[in-house]
């Protein structure tokens, strides 16, 4: 029996989400599987993914072939990284404890890396929600032009003038009053 670990579509129409299984690889796709490993959720940004480290790595110390894209994801992970330094230690390469020291330094420093990355994301995304305001140009003339029409009628030449010569006699005395 060949045992793949593969994703297993779940979702809506244009939604995807993944289950991580393994499963047979006479199996359809969605169909039988052996055991569930993790989820992956690639419409999250970053893609979410959930692995269970352990159950993953004895199913590829079994035998088990990740697809292409399980791959991957294993490799992100840390998984195929970690099975290469178990394979170091039953080699008597180095011991255990060097091995977990080794993948924990590189596990540290690659949640750093990802964490810099996800935070210039978001940096750029925030960079690109900048508000400009609409500014509607058609009210303005439309006012102008109703108020330009109105006024002539409104106001005739020949009263404005006899005003004008009483506002500057009463211009004058306000001053000599005080």
């Amino acid at each position: 029996m060949a045992v793949k670990i593969r994703l297993q579509r779940h979702g809506s129409k244009k939604r995807p989400f993944y289950f991580i299984v393994v499963a047979d690889g006479r199996a359809p796709r969605d169909g039988k599987f052996i055991q569930k490993i993790g989820t992956y959720n690639p419409l999250t940004v970053p893609a979410t993914i959930e692995l269970d480290r352990q159950k993953a790595l004895e199913w590829l110390n079994k035998g088990a072939q990740p697809t292409d894209t399980v791959h991957r994801i294993l490799s992100f992970k840390g998984v195929l990284y970690l099975k290469h330094l178990l394979r170091g230690v039953k080699l008597g390469l180095f011991d255990d404890a060097t091995a977990m020291a080794k993948f924990q330094t590189w596990y540290a420093e690659h949640e750093s890396q990802v964490a810099s990355k996800n935070d210039a994301h978001k940096k750029a995304q925030a960079a690109k929600k900048v508000y400009v305001p609409v500014v509607k140009k058609v009210a303005e003339p439309v006012a102008e032009v109703v108020a330009e029409e109105a006024a002539p009628e409104e106001v005739a030449p020949e009263e404005v003038a006899p005003e004008a010569p009483a506002a500057e006699a009463a211009s004058e005395e306000t001053p000599a009053a005080e």
